[in-house]
């Protein structure tokens, strides 16, 4: 079973700021995927389903981002499932606007959300798909920065990134199926 989280910040107030891209990217996994966040828990909006043939659990905390882990963290022990199998999809100031990266673990660098999800966890030690949002632009301060929209005319390039990080989360649960046959 894998869980993977995409994080952000509930309402509809944060619902297309750059740091909402875990968010929008985990809803486009969800609808490709036919599941529901249907189910309200560890302060968090989940649904269950699968993903090739693995079973998942998709989950958006509720938490705000700087507690994301207070969220993953009891979910997954909940679950009984492994770091290794718990993908973040998050949004990442030191990656190009709308490029993709995927790490297998890692340190949080600057990101809050990633921190907590690492405490509470208590590992660094599961993959993640960073979605770039940077850099900050000179005039602007971080947190205004990443809790502003996403301007509507670059939206079109932004939304493709979310579908590449859908492809690699895919690939990820992929990869690790055939390990496991």
């Amino acid at each position: 079973m894998y869980l993977v989280a995409g994080l952000g910040n509930p309402g509809d107030d944060y619902a297309y700021t750059w740091h909402n891209c875990g968010f929008l990217a985990l809803e486009m996994l969800a609808d490709k995927n036919k599941i529901v966040l249907n189910k309200s828990k560890f302060k968090g909006v989940y649904g269950q389903g699968r993903i090739g043939g693995e079973q998942v659990i998709l989950v958006k905390p509720q938490t705000f981002m700087n507690n994301s882990g207070e969220c993953i963290a009891p979910l997954a022990r909940y679950y009984d499932i492994e770091p290794s199998h718990v993908i973040v999809i998050y949004d990442d100031i030191d990656i190009p606007t709308s490029k993709v990266r995927v790490r297998p673990s890692g340190s949080a660098g600057t990101h809050n959300g990633m921190k907590s999800v690492i405490a509470c966890l208590g590992t660094q030690n599961f993959p993640r798909v960073r979605i770039g949002t940077g850099p900050v632009p000179e005039h602007r301060e971080l947190v205004e920065y990443v809790l502003s929209g996403i301007p509507k005319d670059i939206r079109p390039e932004v939304f493709a990134s979310f579908e590449t990080a859908v492809k690699a989360t895919e690939e990820l649960i992929g990869a690790n199926e055939q390990k496991n046959k």
